[in-house]
């Protein structure tokens, strides 16, 4: 389910097709990083709103897409967290599109406080609520583990999710 209006405080781990409206604090270059499934292109952002800010990971066909000081739009998104800390995730089936400012906070009027994974869950890559998911090659799988790379039973990383 997506709401329009939703804000970064009240975001949690585990959250998909997430829609929200955000200031770019800053962004990061491009970047190659190796995963499971193969080297990835990522670009890292924060990205806030009048409630606090958030780390945003743009993967694949939408890293690099903003700059700092953008006003813009997330759809499809979706919520993972580390060490402690949600943080936003958009990929080929997302988009990010370029909003007008008004409503939007300028840079220096967003709060530093960011929202906070639970308790039980200080590495979570994979969305952390069960039942089954789309996994890679049109196929399903149950949970945040995945046994079809090695069968080791690590966790998996939120670039899964990703084509």
């Amino acid at each position: 389910m997506s709401e329009s209006n939703r804000k970064v405080s009240d975001l949690r781990e585990g959250e998909d097709n997430v829609s929200i409206k955000v200031r770019v604090l800053s962004v990061d270059e491009p970047k190659v990083i190796h995963t499971k499934r193969g080297d990835r292109t990522i670009s890292e952002a924060i990205v806030g709103d009048e409630s606090g800010r958030i780390k945003l990971t743009m993967w694949g066909n939408q890293a690099g897409k903003i700059n700092e000081g953008d006003a813009v739009e997330l759809k499809g998104a979706w919520t993972t967290s580390f060490k402690g800390d949600v943080q936003l995730n958009i990929g080929s089936r997302g988009e990010i599109n370029k909003i007008d400012e008004e409503g939007l906070p300028k840079p220096e009027e967003i709060p530093e406080s960011t929202p906070k994974a639970s308790e039980s869950s200080s590495r979570s890559y994979g969305r952390s609520r069960g039942g089954y998911r789309r996994g890679g090659r049109g196929g399903y799988r149950r949970g945040g583990y995945s046994s079809s790379f090695g069968g080791s039973g690590e966790e998996s990383d939120s670039s899964e999710d990703e084509e």
